[in-house]
């Protein structure tokens, strides 16, 4: 009996190794809600980005194609990070800890308040481990200036240093300069 307990214990945790291993590579990022992400943090603290898109929004499609489909850039993201997508005009409530979001005057005022109120598509916005602004950054991004940001942002480079010195000197030497 312990032999087969022992067996059906080395199975579950042999096949949840490797979902994790096999969704960590599959090249797909990992995208969950901002309540998932908020209850993910409060079990194990992790950086969250967030992608603040709206459905119009055609360099939102962009990224969704090119960028977050790139290898390097979905690992790395996986790794790191809890990845949100946010609808700006999403109509549900968004609930995170005691505070309520609503949809008002054409948003949900999560989106307003990650974007500070500059309502700009697409707009990644990034939080550290305790779910507080690191920065919102606007704007269309390839695979290779976003795998730049979320390194910036991921390994803590932007408590020690200026980004135009990491994009020159850190990112070329740490990660070969590629995406």
């Amino acid at each position: 009996m312990k032999k087969i307990l022992l067996g059906v214990l080395c199975v579950l945790f042999f096949s949840k190794t490797n979902a994790q291993t096999a969704a960590v590579s599959s090249g797909k990022i990992n995208w969950m809600t901002l309540e998932q992400a908020y209850a993910a943090v409060q079990k194990e603290p992790r950086k969250i980005v967030i992608d603040v898109y709206t459905g119009w929004c055609g360099w939102c499609k962009v990224m969704d194609q090119k960028t977050f489909t790139d290898a390097k850039v979905a690992e790395y993201v996986n790794q790191k990070f809890y990845a949100v997508k946010l609808d700006a005009e999403q109509k549900d409530d968004i609930v995170i800890g005691t505070q309520k979001y609503i949809w008002q005057n054409g948003y949900n005022q999560a989106g307003v308040a990650l974007l500070q109120g500059k309502m700009s598509f697409p707009t990644m916005v990034y939080l550290d481990e305790k779910f507080n602004m690191i920065q919102p950054v606007p704007g269309y991004q390839e695979a290779k200036q976003f795998h730049q940001i979320i390194t910036y942002f991921g390994d803590d480079h932007y408590k020690k240093g200026e980004w135009e010195k990491y994009q020159k000197e850190v990112y070329p030497k740490q990660y070969g300069g590629t995406k």
